[in-house]
């Protein structure tokens, strides 16, 4: 297949993009700079220069594809207070990309998340996210549009992807918990550090969306989770050991001071099952679990950056 994909020189896209092309697809990424698209010729993929905003150039590449696969979201306004104005530009790519794709029952494939689900209660496949009004139900909105277009001849499928997602390289949540660490000289949660996030290696959830866009039926809920739930206590354990700090517990109401732009998601508690997305597409996640990746010492290079 000839598949667009957004996002795709970010930390879950470029692995994606690679697991498509050693498939033997032909992949073309949207690059919104000079270094994205030298990154994607590198990889083998043809770039085509734009943004999420540029809406003229995410259908003409959708109406020239056999498939869409969008990851892309504005994550440097997302994580810097804008995250409505995130969520509304990636509504806007999705309604123009299920305009285009309408009628042709070629595969579209969204990233979404796992937040917004009842706390304290493993979410599947067939839970819906609650609709509050919040800007984060407004991606929780987009995942519902996503899915409606099954009924306009799209074979559209959701990823729910592990706020987690883990691997070497990895600059998201996990290596922002372990700069905050050294910087604070503790390796902190938030509470008795009993709240959960489900877990994914990156390298798992790359073929994971490789097996959706080649098989997943149009409307289907797929969770990218490869360790239902693990213990925030558990993880800041680890990276207290490895970084020879104390572990301590972080009281909620200065938890925003102590991790600063993370204190906002750190006290989630979401868990979430994977059965019916190994049932339907055979996927079966066999890189290392979370606390096994943070072992390997790879998230303690002094050298290592985090998203804002």
């Amino acid at each position: 297949m000839r598949i667009f994909v957004t996002g795709a020189t970010g930390w879950i896209g470029s692995a994606v993009v690679t697991e498509l092309v050693d498939a033997g697809h032909k992949v073309f990424g949207l690059a919104r700079s000079d270094a994205s698209a030298t990154a994607l010729t590198a990889a083998g993929v043809e770039a085509v220069r734009g943004t999420l905003d540029d809406l003229d150039v995410l259908r003409d590449a959708a109406a020239a594809s056999d498939a869409v696969i969008h990851l892309a979201f504005k994550h440097d306004i997302g994580f810097t207070g804008d995250y409505q104005g995130a969520a509304e530009a990636d509504r806007r790519a999705v309604d123009v990309f299920g305009d285009a794709l309408a009628g042709t029952d070629r595969p579209f494939v969204v990233a979404s998340g796992l937040a917004g689900f009842e706390p304290g209660r493993l979410a599947t496949e067939r839970d819906m996210p609650m609709i509050d009004g919040s800007p984060l139900s407004i991606r929780m909105a987009t995942e519902q549009a996503v899915l409606a277009l099954a009924s306009r001849g799209v074979r559209s499928s959701v990823v729910r992807v592990s706020p987690t997602c883990h691997g070497e390289g990895d600059h998201g949540f996990v290596a922002a918990l372990v700069a905050i660490a050294r910087a604070k000289g503790v390796s902190g949660h938030i509470g008795d550090g009993s709240n959960r996030w489900p877990a994914v290696h990156r390298l798992d959830a790359a073929r994971l969306f490789r097996l959706a866009v080649e098989k997943a039926p149009a409307g289907s809920v797929l969770h990218g989770v490869a360790e239902e739930g693990i213990p925030l206590r558990d993880i800041a354990e680890v990276i207290g050991r490895l970084l020879d700090v104390p572990v301590t517990a972080v009281n909620p109401e200065i938890a925003s001071e102590h991790f600063t732009w993370l204190g906002a998601f750190l006290d989630l508690d979401v868990s979430a099952s994977n059965t019916l997305t190994r049932e339907l597409l055979d996927w079966r996640p066999t890189q290392p679990g979370l606390l096994q990746d943070l072992d390997m010492g790879h998230y303690f290079h002094t050298s290592a950056t985090t998203q804002p």
